[in-house]
């Protein structure tokens, strides 16, 4: 196969990759922010949060679209300050795949954040540490298992997007067409063989991704929990 029979692959780990580190950075953020924090609406935020999780991903590529379009508020903006063009660019490709990886990485790391014993983070408090120290000393480490799940659950979620990439990105060779652009497009032109190679492929990854995360935890959680100060 020559190297453009490849790009899939390559396009697909490089979207993955970069929306995965967004998705981590948004997440934890947002996630420890709201943890142990109430207020009027918290369930509105919360909810428009994980909306991308029981939305159809074409209903999201809509969305998307209508938002980072030419005439849309974010993509005409972008579009007169930056001269940056979200639509049919593989840039488009990442923001599909954060919006809907994004309620994974956020669920995991709002439910490892609540269950963090909060005699530890005010313990730490007391002793002077400041919220920046307390976060990565205290409440990272010990919220790391739930953050490195959803870590992992939301790059196999983003190199398995489909539905909002093609409606965002569309399928430009070479751009924007990552593994399940290339399988859908492969079937429709009654290529099989090279559906069924990007079939195999994208299982493989997806395989030893969960397959990975369930080793590591149960080689590390036990450990883990035993190393969780008293």
């Amino acid at each position: 196969m020559t190297e453009m029979t490849y790009s899939p692959l390559i396009l697909s780990l490089k979207i993955a990759g970069i929306s995965t580190l967004i998705v981590f950075m948004t997440g934890v953020f947002f996630a420890r922010l709201l943890a142990r924090r109430d207020f009027a609406g918290k369930s509105v935020v919360e909810s428009i949060f994980l909306l991308p999780l029981v939305l159809p991903p074409t209903v999201v590529g809509f969305g998307l679209l209508m938002l980072f379009g030419k005439n849309g508020p974010l993509g005409s903006w972008l579009l007169d300050w930056f001269n940056l063009q979200i639509v049919f660019t593989w840039l488009g490709a990442v923001v599909a795949s954060t919006v809907v990886a994004f309620p994974l990485m956020y669920q995991s790391a709002s439910a490892s954040f609540r269950s963090i014993d909060g005699k530890f983070e005010q313990a730490a408090r007391t002793m002077g540490a400041s919220e920046w120290r307390l976060f990565w000393t205290v409440s990272f480490p010990l919220a790391w298992p739930g953050l490195l799940a959803g870590l992992v659950l939301s790059f196999a979620r983003a190199l398995g997007e489909f539905g909002a990439t093609l409606m965002l990105a569309g399928n430009i060779p070479g751009k924007t067409d990552t593994i399940p652009i290339a399988i859908y497009f492969a079937v429709e032109a009654g290529h099989m063989e090279k559906a069924t190679f990007w079939v195999v492929i994208i299982v493989a990854l997806g395989f030893s991704t969960i397959l990975w995360l369930n080793w590591w935890t149960k080689r590390n959680l036990g450990r883990y929990t035993q190393d969780q100060p008293k």
